[in-house]
């Protein structure tokens, strides 16, 4: 196995590194910052000369910047709360290492290759995901984004520094394919014992706020009759996401939650919740919301509470480019061809030009989470099948 990936992966390796092994990698937060100098300067070493878009995005380019028919690759630096460290920064440590598999090679481009590292994929900080590849689509305006707030009250534009430039235009026409590596966020490659894959959709998702309001009060003092507390609608709200959610094949997910006092001894007045949902197909995450918002509803009529209900980001059913795809898996002997349930700024992208996705096996499938792990040897074997597909697209 080359060392270079080992070599290289240790150089970001405790960037952002908290007390749980976890990593706090916030957008545009001090972390990512160092993060994206280092990215700057991997393009240095390699006389890759970097443009920034405006929208927080950075680009390494091999080539002519924004050429005809370039190809991009790459994925993004920052991460959830306490998140894993390959979830994102794989996909630019494999494409700045597939640039040098080519060179060795003796490869030379005939269209650009730009290496991507999209901004606030996760959505952790500003609580939109991929926001910088919506704002480069120009599917989320450049003054909503501005004004996004994370939990300190620092809008997106005061981190960025600059109103966001929004959408690059004739983006299908400057680029003629994305290819974003990424770790498996499942065990579908360990099970079929191969260590890279090709991705074929991504399920339809969405982030729902949901604010349950009711009479805060004195926890001794307020008879239980008496009580108008929205922790109790939240709570069965949390029950019934998760049963319909099971009985419809789907994913549902309240893991975030602001309580308004927040005092052991009061009642609370206000109960903000974030519903994650994701299903197989469009009608049934549609179903899916429907059922959990009405029997919110519902039990916010038994509880004298009030709910208002949110969609803070909500993206459609992503098939990737077929051929695209079958073309990928062809040239790498046969890989196998997996759907995913994760969103990803290869699927924002896809809605525009032919975009595709590598997968590199996750022994325990776990991810956003301390435990996520690929071994080195299976993200070698990333970046030799990135650098085969890039070949072949360049």
């Amino acid at each position: 196995m080359s060392a270079a990936f080992p070599r290289l992966w240790q150089e970001i390796a405790t960037i952002g590194r908290d007390s749980t092994g976890g990593y706090l990698r916030y957008a545009l937060s001090e972390p990512e910052l160092v993060l994206r100098d280092w990215f700057r300067n991997q393009a240095a070493r390699r006389d890759l000369p970097v443009t920034e878009d405006g929208n927080g995005n950075l680009f390494a380019w091999w080539g002519t910047p924004w050429g005809h028919r370039a190809v991009i690759t790459g994925s993004h630096f920052d991460s959830v709360p306490h998140g894993g460290g390959y979830d994102g920064p794989l996909g630019i440590v494999s494409a700045f290492l597939a640039v040098d598999a080519l060179r060795k090679r003796g490869f030379e481009p005939g269209r650009p290759l730009g290496i991507a590292a999209f901004v606030e994929e996760e959505g952790g900080r500003f609580g939109v995901p991929c926001l910088g590849s919506r704002l480069l689509t120009g599917a989320i305006s450049p003054d909503k984004a501005a004004a996004l707030r994370d939990r300190d009250g620092i809008t997106f534009g005061e981190a960025l520094g600059v109103r966001p430039a929004g959408a690059l235009p004739d983006l299908a026409g400057r680029v003629s394919a994305v290819v974003e590596l990424h770790i498996e966020q499942g065990r579908a490659l360990v099970e079929l014992d191969a260590p890279v894959g090709v991705a074929s959709a991504i399920w339809p998702h969405g982030r729902w706020r949901m604010d349950f309001t009711g009479s805060g009060d004195h926890a001794g003092t307020t008879r239980m009759a008496d009580r108008r507390d929205p922790m109790l609608t939240y709570a069965a709200t949390v029950l019934a996401a998760n049963e319909e959610a099971r009985e419809a094949g789907a994913h549902a997910t309240v893991a975030r939650v602001e309580v308004t006092p927040n005092a052991t001894n009061a009642i609370p007045s206000l109960v903000r919740g974030w519903l994650d949902a994701r299903a197989a197909d469009t009608a049934t995450l549609d179903r899916l919301v429907e059922a959990v918002v009405k029997r919110a509803t519902e039990r916010a009529g038994q509880d004298g509470t009030e709910l208002a209900v949110e969609p803070e980001s909500v993206s459609p059913e992503v098939t990737f480019d077929t051929g695209l795809a079958a073309r990928l898996a062809g040239t790498l002997g046969g890989a196998p061809i997996l759907p995913t349930q994760a969103g990803h700024d290869a699927g924002v992208l896809s809605a525009h030009v032919p975009t595709a996705m590598l997968f590199v096996r996750n022994p325990t499938g776990i991810s956003h989470s301390p435990a996520e792990h690929a071994p080195d040897e299976d993200c070698a074997a990333g970046v030799e099948a990135l650098a085969t597909v890039l070949e072949a697209l360049l």
